[in-house]
């Protein structure tokens, strides 16, 4: 199953190419990279994004790299739930020319959309406490702190923090009925 294109007034989201391999490794192979288990080296990060791709047609749902409609590659948004992980979760990460401009809230937003029309209830995000822009970006979503919520294998309340979005709280029509 391949990605679906989606889009909103400024970006497509739309599966991954072989184009977005350069900037992937340039990103991920930086200390920006420190919240996803970074930096890697670019054999990893070939890995990583061909897992990201192959997801689709494994569990039906996977990553879009961002452009906007002019074709400029921003990012990635994704819904991923590898074998570690207790829960869908949707995640994030834009290269650094692209953060400040709304581009990830605009896509989180496509993505949760997305989501909610094909039946996820809920996904959670994996946030380190130290990501800032990240927790940010989930609080401006409606997503809230969920103690509660098992973490992925291995890690620790001190390393990782889960934020549930529910279709409520992210903007679903529902929440305005």
């Amino acid at each position: 199953m391949a990605a679906p294109v989606i889009e909103t007034p400024r970006l497509r989201l739309r599966g991954h190419t072989m184009a977005d391999l350069d900037a992937l490794c340039v990103l991920l192979g930086s200390e920006r990279a420190i919240h996803m288990d970074g930096p890697v080296r670019s054999k990893e990060a070939w890995r990583w994004l061909a897992s990201e791709v192959g997801m689709w047609d494994l569990l039906g749902f996977g990553a879009w790299g961002i452009e906007t409609k002019e074709g400029d590659f921003l990012g990635q948004i994704s819904i991923s739930k590898p074998p570690h992980y207790p829960e869908a979760e949707m995640g994030w990460t834009l290269l650094e020319s692209a953060e400040g401009k709304g581009y990830a809230s605009e896509a989180a937003l496509a993505a949760l959309d997305w989501a909610w029309s094909n039946g996820f209830e809920t996904l959670v995000s994996y946030i380190s406490p130290a990501n800032a822009r990240s927790i940010a970006l989930a609080n401006r979503l409606g997503a809230t702190i969920d103690a509660d919520a098992a973490l992925p294998e291995g890690e620790t309340p001190d390393e990782t923090i889960v934020y549930r979005h529910t279709a409520d709280s992210d903007g679903s029509p529902e929440a305005y009925a």
